[in-house]
Protein backbone atom coordinates (compact mmCIF):
# COMPACT_ATOMS: atom_id res chain seq x y z
CA UNK A 1 0.00 0.00 0.00
CA UNK A 2 2.87 2.08 0.31
CA UNK A 3 3.67 2.06 -3.28
CA UNK A 4 0.34 2.11 -4.79
CA UNK A 5 -3.05 -0.25 -4.69
CA UNK A 6 -2.83 -3.67 -3.77
CA UNK A 7 -3.72 -5.94 -6.60
CA UNK A 8 -6.82 -7.22 -4.82
CA UNK A 9 -8.49 -4.03 -4.24
CA UNK A 10 -7.88 -3.26 -7.66
CA UNK A 11 -10.68 -5.84 -8.21
CA UNK A 12 -12.66 -5.14 -5.16
CA UNK A 13 -13.05 -1.63 -6.44
CA UNK A 14 -13.97 -2.76 -10.07
CA UNK A 15 -16.48 -5.15 -8.34
CA UNK A 16 -18.11 -2.80 -6.29
CA UNK A 17 -17.93 -0.11 -9.27
CA UNK A 18 -19.71 -2.78 -11.24
CA UNK A 19 -22.82 -3.17 -8.67
CA UNK A 20 -23.16 0.40 -7.17
CA UNK A 21 -26.59 0.33 -8.11
CA UNK A 22 -27.22 -2.26 -4.96
CA UNK A 23 -25.84 0.85 -3.06
CA UNK A 24 -28.78 2.60 -2.03
CA UNK A 25 -31.12 3.23 1.26
CA UNK A 26 -29.51 1.92 4.46
CA UNK A 27 -25.82 0.94 3.64
CA UNK A 28 -23.62 -1.38 6.17
CA UNK A 29 -20.04 -2.38 5.67
CA UNK A 30 -17.70 -3.63 8.39
CA UNK A 31 -14.84 -1.89 10.04
CA UNK A 32 -14.75 1.22 8.08
CA UNK A 33 -16.52 3.27 5.15
CA UNK A 34 -13.61 2.33 2.59
CA UNK A 35 -16.34 1.79 -0.39
CA UNK A 36 -19.43 2.70 0.69
CA UNK A 37 -18.32 6.02 1.42
CA UNK A 38 -17.49 6.47 -2.08
CA UNK A 39 -21.68 6.72 -2.80
CA UNK A 40 -23.02 9.14 -0.07
CA UNK A 41 -25.39 10.43 -2.66
CA UNK A 42 -26.93 7.17 -3.18
CA UNK A 43 -27.32 6.36 0.78
CA UNK A 44 -29.92 7.28 3.60
CA UNK A 45 -27.53 6.33 6.04
CA UNK A 46 -24.00 4.50 6.77
CA UNK A 47 -24.12 2.04 9.43
CA UNK A 48 -20.44 0.59 10.66
CA UNK A 49 -20.02 -2.56 11.87
CA UNK A 50 -17.27 -3.67 13.81
CA UNK A 51 -16.59 -6.75 16.42
CA UNK A 52 -13.84 -4.67 18.78
CA UNK A 53 -16.02 -2.42 21.64
CA UNK A 54 -14.77 1.28 20.94
CA UNK A 55 -13.97 1.13 17.86
CA UNK A 56 -13.83 4.50 15.88
CA UNK A 57 -16.28 5.05 13.59
CA UNK A 58 -18.26 1.78 14.36
CA UNK A 59 -21.79 2.44 14.69
CA UNK A 60 -22.72 -1.27 15.26
CA UNK A 61 -20.50 -3.43 17.65
CA UNK A 62 -21.11 -7.35 17.41
CA UNK A 63 -19.45 -10.25 15.50
CA UNK A 64 -20.95 -12.21 13.09
CA UNK A 65 -20.47 -15.58 14.66
CA UNK A 66 -23.42 -14.48 16.97
CA UNK A 67 -26.24 -13.57 15.36
CA UNK A 68 -28.61 -13.48 18.35
CA UNK A 69 -26.49 -10.49 19.14
CA UNK A 70 -26.81 -8.77 16.04
CA UNK A 71 -29.62 -6.53 14.42
CA UNK A 72 -32.14 -8.24 11.91
CA UNK A 73 -33.16 -6.43 8.93
CA UNK A 74 -31.07 -3.36 8.74
CA UNK A 75 -29.66 -3.05 5.67
CA UNK A 76 -30.41 -2.37 2.01
CA UNK A 77 -26.81 -3.10 1.06
CA UNK A 78 -24.37 -5.06 3.33
CA UNK A 79 -20.67 -4.45 1.58
CA UNK A 80 -18.66 -6.79 3.48
CA UNK A 81 -15.07 -6.82 1.29
CA UNK A 82 -12.41 -9.51 2.64
CA UNK A 83 -13.72 -10.46 6.03
CA UNK A 84 -14.93 -14.06 5.73
CA UNK A 85 -11.78 -15.78 5.02
CA UNK A 86 -10.74 -14.48 8.90
CA UNK A 87 -13.35 -16.12 10.50
CA UNK A 88 -13.52 -19.63 11.33
CA UNK A 89 -17.28 -19.94 11.53
CA UNK A 90 -18.11 -19.01 8.09
CA UNK A 91 -21.10 -20.68 7.59
CA UNK A 92 -22.56 -18.56 10.59
CA UNK A 93 -20.89 -15.37 9.49
CA UNK A 94 -23.03 -15.83 6.54
CA UNK A 95 -26.21 -16.86 8.20
CA UNK A 96 -25.49 -12.91 10.13
CA UNK A 97 -24.94 -11.28 7.17
CA UNK A 98 -28.14 -12.48 5.67
CA UNK A 99 -30.17 -11.78 8.64
CA UNK A 100 -29.55 -7.79 8.81
CA UNK A 101 -30.36 -7.14 4.86
CA UNK A 102 -33.34 -6.45 4.78
CA UNK A 103 -35.83 -8.15 2.34
CA UNK A 104 -34.82 -7.29 -0.95
CA UNK A 105 -31.70 -6.21 0.52
CA UNK A 106 -28.17 -7.25 -1.64
CA UNK A 107 -24.68 -8.57 0.05
CA UNK A 108 -21.76 -7.34 -2.11
CA UNK A 109 -19.00 -9.49 -0.21
CA UNK A 110 -15.78 -10.29 -1.59
CA UNK A 111 -13.91 -13.87 -0.71
CA UNK A 112 -9.91 -14.29 -1.07
CA UNK A 113 -9.61 -17.08 -3.82
CA UNK A 114 -5.38 -17.06 -4.36
CA UNK A 115 -3.59 -15.30 -1.70
CA UNK A 116 -0.59 -14.85 1.53
CA UNK A 117 -1.49 -15.05 4.59
CA UNK A 118 -2.63 -11.66 6.24
CA UNK A 119 0.06 -11.74 9.26
CA UNK A 120 -1.70 -8.41 10.70
CA UNK A 121 -5.26 -10.05 10.72
CA UNK A 122 -3.40 -14.24 11.53
CA UNK A 123 -1.92 -12.29 14.62
CA UNK A 124 -5.28 -10.87 16.34
CA UNK A 125 -8.06 -13.00 15.24
CA UNK A 126 -6.92 -15.80 12.72
CA UNK A 127 -6.29 -16.54 8.89
CA UNK A 128 -8.51 -19.34 8.07
CA UNK A 129 -9.78 -19.73 4.64
CA UNK A 130 -9.03 -19.90 0.79
CA UNK A 131 -12.01 -20.62 -1.43
CA UNK A 132 -12.81 -21.38 -4.61
CA UNK A 133 -15.87 -20.33 -7.05
CA UNK A 134 -17.62 -24.04 -5.93
CA UNK A 135 -17.26 -23.47 -1.84
CA UNK A 136 -18.46 -20.07 -2.19
CA UNK A 137 -21.87 -20.76 -4.16
CA UNK A 138 -22.23 -24.33 -1.77
CA UNK A 139 -21.95 -21.52 1.33
CA UNK A 140 -24.10 -18.66 -0.55
CA UNK A 141 -26.65 -21.02 -1.32
CA UNK A 142 -27.31 -22.14 1.81
CA UNK A 143 -28.90 -18.41 2.71
CA UNK A 144 -29.62 -17.03 -0.39
CA UNK A 145 -31.50 -18.15 -3.10
CA UNK A 146 -29.65 -19.71 -6.07
CA UNK A 147 -31.02 -17.71 -8.76
CA UNK A 148 -30.54 -14.49 -6.80
CA UNK A 149 -26.58 -15.23 -6.44
CA UNK A 150 -24.20 -14.01 -9.30
CA UNK A 151 -20.40 -15.15 -8.55
CA UNK A 152 -17.65 -13.60 -10.57
CA UNK A 153 -13.84 -14.34 -10.40
CA UNK A 154 -10.80 -11.64 -10.83
CA UNK A 155 -7.65 -12.84 -11.76
CA UNK A 156 -5.12 -14.77 -13.90
CA UNK A 157 -1.81 -15.85 -13.55
CA UNK A 158 0.41 -12.89 -13.48
CA UNK A 159 -2.16 -10.85 -11.35
CA UNK A 160 -1.74 -14.27 -8.65
CA UNK A 161 2.43 -14.31 -8.92
CA UNK A 162 1.94 -10.37 -9.18
CA UNK A 163 -0.32 -10.38 -5.68
CA UNK A 164 1.95 -13.18 -3.88
CA UNK A 165 5.21 -11.06 -4.35
CA UNK A 166 3.81 -7.94 -3.20
CA UNK A 167 3.51 -5.88 -6.24
CA UNK A 168 1.23 -2.91 -6.44
CA UNK A 169 -1.17 -1.99 -9.85
CA UNK A 170 1.21 1.07 -10.31
CA UNK A 171 4.59 -1.51 -9.79
CA UNK A 172 3.12 -3.89 -12.73
CA UNK A 173 4.72 -2.75 -16.37
CA UNK A 174 1.22 -3.44 -18.23
CA UNK A 175 -1.35 -3.01 -15.65
CA UNK A 176 -3.65 -3.47 -18.09
CA UNK A 177 -3.15 -7.39 -18.02
CA UNK A 178 -4.62 -7.60 -14.52
CA UNK A 179 -7.70 -7.14 -16.23
CA UNK A 180 -7.73 -10.17 -18.42
CA UNK A 181 -9.77 -13.04 -16.47
CA UNK A 182 -8.87 -16.51 -16.28
CA UNK A 183 -11.66 -18.55 -13.89
CA UNK A 184 -8.39 -21.09 -13.20
CA UNK A 185 -7.04 -18.39 -11.00
CA UNK A 186 -9.10 -16.62 -8.98
CA UNK A 187 -7.49 -14.19 -7.14
CA UNK A 188 -10.78 -12.82 -5.93
CA UNK A 189 -14.06 -14.38 -5.59
CA UNK A 190 -16.82 -11.71 -5.56
CA UNK A 191 -20.78 -12.55 -4.80
CA UNK A 192 -23.65 -10.34 -5.18
CA UNK A 193 -26.67 -11.90 -3.36
CA UNK A 194 -30.37 -10.21 -3.00
CA UNK A 195 -32.55 -11.51 0.05
CA UNK A 196 -36.46 -12.55 -1.23
CA UNK A 197 -38.84 -10.42 -0.88
CA UNK A 198 -40.18 -12.12 1.33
Amino acid sequence: MDRGQPIDRHYISAFIAENEDCIRGVALEVAEPRYASNYRSRIEKLEILHVSPGAKGATIIGDLCNPDALPRQIADCFICTQTYQFIYDVATALRSSAQMLRPGGTLLATFSGISQISRYDMDRWGDFWRFTPASVRKLMEEHFPPDAIVIKTFGNVASAVALLQGYSVQDMEDPACLDMHDPDYPVMITVRAQKPLS
